[in-house]
């Protein structure tokens, strides 16, 4: 039985089967929920989209969302979604983590996936600690704030990853809030949408570890960029944007470029014959025996 006009998909079908074990008030229960509602927004179907993850509280979303899904290594989950991406380059991949997985060990990929601009999404819930190991210093952490591995003040200055993104050549770098879920949603779907790689960095609290930059904190600054008129196009004005930080923090689409090829567009071996994942092998029967059995 064919059918002609199946029903529109809601949020529910993106519901996993394991229900979230983060501590209740967890901004992260807000992405979650807002990648959901994006990808039934846009109409995605579970078994064309993949979620890859790294290490972290954050980096558990993929066990909570009805997809194809890979809990991978800590700051290694951009490799191994490039080269998902590549292997079926008709997937939509989308990458969740935290700060410290992906600013922290995984900056280095953070920046040559940027540069090779391969068509993925990376979604980082920012909460400015680590919160799996119970409140030690990450990259974005504020100078001068106290966990249990600066008991007197972090004496380093934060990251600023969405600086980073664009000048390592992102073609959309946005910010959300986990506490703005509309706006969120719209973020989620623009980034999806886009040919290249896009970064949202999402204000994602983390009620246990982190007091300092809780929901009043962000509620109290946060300030749309679509409200001022930011035009996304000038990567001036969107470097500027990105690093005022005070009483006023900005969320919205700092910068998007519409022109670039995408790291799978560059690649001539893509371009006939559909995905490798569903090309002939190359190998005889016995040769794929062979290799298998020296893995196992």
């Amino acid at each position: 039985m064919t059918i002609t006009n199946p029903a529109p998909l809601t949020a529910k079908e993106f519901k996993g089967k394991v229900d979230p074990d983060w501590c209740p008030g967890c901004g992260d229960y807000g992405v979650l929920n807002c990648l959901q509602r994006a990808c039934a927004e846009l109409a995605l179907k579970p078994h064309e989209l993949l979620v890859v993850s790294g290490i972290g509280c954050s980096s558990n979303l993929p066990g909570f969302f009805n997809a194809y899904g890979v809990h991978s290594l800590h700051g290694r989950s951009l490799p191994v979604a490039t080269g998902a991406k590549l292997a079926n380059h008709e997937l939509t991949v989308v990458v969740t983590g935290g700060d410290g997985d992906g600013y922290g060990i995984g900056g280095n990929h953070l920046a040559h996936t940027a540069r090779r601009n391969v068509n993925l999404t990376y979604i980082v819930m920012d909460n400015q600690i680590y919160g799996l190991t119970t409140g030690q210093v990450s990259p974005t952490s504020r100078e001068g704030m106290k966990t249990k591995s600066t008991p007197y003040g972090s004496v380093e200055r934060p990251a600023n990853p969405l600086t980073a993104a664009i000048m390592n050549g992102a073609t959309f770098v946005a910010r959300g809030f986990s506490g703005d879920a509309k706006h969120l949603v719209e973020l989620m779907v623009k980034a999806i949408q886009h040919q290249g790689f896009a970064l949202i960095d999402v204000f994602s609290p983390c009620v246990t570890f982190n007091h300092d930059n809780d929901y009043p904190f962000f509620r109290q600054r946060v300030k749309r960029l679509e409200d001022e008129g930011h035009d996304p196009s000038d990567w001036k004005a969107a470097c500027e944007k990105a690093m005022v930080w005070g009483d006023t923090i900005y969320t919205g689409l700092f910068y998007q470029f519409k022109g670039r090829d995408t790291l799978e567009q560059r690649e001539q071996v893509l371009h006939e014959g559909g995905p490798l994942a569903r090309r002939p092998l190359g190998l005889t029967k016995e040769q794929a025996q062979r290799l298998i059995a020296r893995l196992l």
